[in-house]
């Protein structure tokens, strides 16, 4: 009875290796298309140069157990004069130069960032 369990096991084996090679196989299909399609609207939409706030700034941190790589991704929020708001992911240097609070003109295409300079605000009387 012990030998013929081990051959069913390898039957259930033989059976699900294909399904989860195929739903792997997918997901990393699926991220690929999703990066490109991502990419081609970006490069579609105008480079717009706008005045923004820095709202807010965030980190997400992942990895890092054991003996694993930690990689940090870097996020700051801009709200622009008509009171909408875009999270756009910068990298860390950006991230350590900007405060919030900071005014300035935000350039920008799409979701992709591509600087910030600082300036004075004027208030409007």
């Amino acid at each position: 009875m012990g030998l013929e369990q081990g051959f069913e096991m390898f039957s259930i084996m033989s059976t699900l290796f294909p399904i989860f090679f195929i739903l792997i196989f997918g997901i990393i299909l699926f991220t690929i298309f999703k990066g490109i399609k991502q990419w081609n609207y970006n490069n579609k939409q105008p480079k717009l140069n706008v005045d923004a706030v820095v709202v807010s700034k965030r980190t997400q941190v992942s990895g890092g157990g054991n003996d694993s790589h930690a990689s940090t991704w870097y996020y700051v929020t801009f709200q622009f004069e008509s009171g909408d708001r875009i999270e756009l992911a910068v990298n860390g240097s950006d991230y350590c130069m900007l405060a919030e609070g900071d005014f300035g003109e935000l350039i920008f295409q799409g979701t992709r960032y591509h600087g910030f300079t600082r300036r004075l605000q004027v208030n409007k009387v």
